[in-house]
């Protein structure tokens, strides 16, 4: 799978009944635009609201997971929501004429072999990706739960679960890589224990159970009470009894089936966040009120990581620069005393990480001040626009022919002063694409870990109507 974003190369149909509702229901997964994530459409109500797949608009976490807008709800969507992110899709309008997804048998196989035979198309867009700088985790004590996030370069899932049953005993699931998930985690279907059903039936829940779509494990020996709710959860059975720790309805298709179900769970669950995930999950006992209040700490971590201070880029001295000093005045037309950048250690497309030691022998410093050297911000500002630059140029295949003009500089911010013996590191990044020569950036500078200025510019690429002298 490229690392482009994904969507259906057709729209696919599927029909069957809501667990809970029992409803009769019919979805279509359609192919969406770039950037448009995961939405659904209910389009059995006036006016087709739509309700984006996420983690924020949760709001049922009875047996399954819901998401609402203004009123407008649809549930159980983890099954669905896994096959998603297990087949590569980043992009989908689900239109549902009902306000439950089919549990057709229970597990994600049918929503994956739906997809799997419409296949996919690659769009243009890169695909998004939430990285941690650091372990989350969530503990819910009074029911033995955790879940732990731990960095990593891929989406990997690990999950254990004991719920102190002879039948089930203490289970692991593995989920290496997402790529596996088809293949591994797919077809393990929902369960449920033989003790739960009557307090599911009692709560008008689980209309739509029938004997393809569950595993029910019988933790004890079928009682006369036992029959009158199992025949009522599963009308269509005969010949009720218990099989290996299990009711006779299905057979299992793992040994840790239950704990590969959770892990889908998990998958499906953690979809809602919206973007892919980079980190090791491991999981203790989870649910979907754990794994939707894991999803909803990780975002608010990334939004208060968003708003605390910016993050100096790292700078290895001993490693090769990407620009040496001759490759800079290779690009740019500026020259001593005024080249104001000696290396640059990063670039992309869409960002330059250039670096500028401040030594007492710069001309500046011979008036700025006696005494009392400070290197003068609109110089900072200058190195700045010229690490910038230097990202600018890259995008023509000439730019020993072109120069930059400053335009416009805004939100400049000094926040500590520069001296000899500072290292400047300048990380600038581009707002909007360069569009007619015109470049829009922001920019930051570091002393260390130190953010000591910042500054949003403008300018121009123009290319020279004659070679730039060297």
């Amino acid at each position: 799978m490229s690392d482009k974003q994904h969507t259906l190369a057709a729209p696919v149909t599927l029909t069957g009944k809501g667990l809970h509702t029992g409803h009769d229901v019919t979805i279509t997964v359609n192919p969406a635009p770039e950037n448009h994530g995961i939405a659904f459409c209910r389009t059995d109500i006036e006016g087709k609201p739509t309700v984006k797949a996420d983690v924020d608009f949760v709001t049922a976490l009875e047996r399954s997971t819901t998401i609402a807008i203004n009123g407008t709800s649809i549930s159980t969507i983890e099954h669905c929501m896994a096959a998603l992110m297990g087949c590569g899709i980043d992009n989908a309008l689900i239109d549902i004429n009902g306000p439950e997804v089919p549990i057709l048998d229970g597990s994600s196989k049918p929503f994956v072999d739906a997809f799997v035979k419409a296949g996919l198309t690659e769009q243009a867009a890169d695909r998004q990706y939430i990285e941690l700088k650091e372990i989350i985790t969530y503990t819910d004590a009074d029911r033995g739960v955790e879940l732990m996030a731990v960095p990593a370069d891929s989406f990997r899932v690990t999950v254990m679960v004991d719920y102190k049953s002879a039948v089930v005993g203490q289970q692991y699931a593995v989920l290496n890589k997402l790529e596996d998930f088809n293949a591994e985690i797919a077809s393990c279907r929902t369960f449920v224990f033989l003790h739960e059903l009557k307090a599911l039936i009692e709560n008008n829940l689980i209309k739509g159970g029938d004997v393809n779509n569950a595993l029910v494990i019988a933790d004890r020996p079928l009682a006369d009470a036992d029959m009158g709710y199992l025949q009522k959860a599963f009308p269509n059975m005969a010949n009720i009894e218990v099989k290996d720790g299990y009711l006779n309805n299905v057979d299992t298709h793992y040994d840790n089936e239950p704990a590969r179900h959770k892990l889908l769970d998990v998958v499906g669950d953690l979809a809602l966040l919206g973007k892919r995930l980079k980190a090791h999950v491991i999981a203790t006992r989870p649910g979907h009120a754990a794994n939707v209040s894991f999803g909803k700490k990780i975002k608010e971590e990334l939004k208060k990581q968003a708003k605390s201070k910016t993050s100096a880029p790292a700078y290895n001295p001993n490693e090769a620069p990407l620009y040496d000093v001759k490759r800079i005045m290779a690009t740019l037309p500026h020259r001593p005393p005024f080249l104001l950048v000696d290396k640059v250690i990063e670039m992309s497309e869409t960002h330059v990480v250039g670096v500028k030691s401040v030594t007492m022998n710069e001309p500046f410093f011979e008036g700025h001040f006696p005494g009392n050297p400070v290197m003068p911000g609109v110089l900072q500002i200058e190195a700045m626009a010229q690490a910038g630059g230097i990202l600018a140029l890259s995008s023509v295949p000439d730019p020993e022919n072109y120069s930059t003009y400053f335009l416009k500089i805004d939100g400049v911010k000094f926040k500590d002063k520069v001296v000899p013996g500072d290292t400047l590191i300048f990380k600038l990044v581009l707002t909007e694409p360069i569009r007619r020569g015109i470049v829009q950036m922001h920019g930051e500078a570091f002393v260390g870990d130190k953010l000591v200025m910042e500054a949003s510019l403008m300018a121009l690429i123009t290319k020279e109507k004659t070679p730039a002298s060297k």
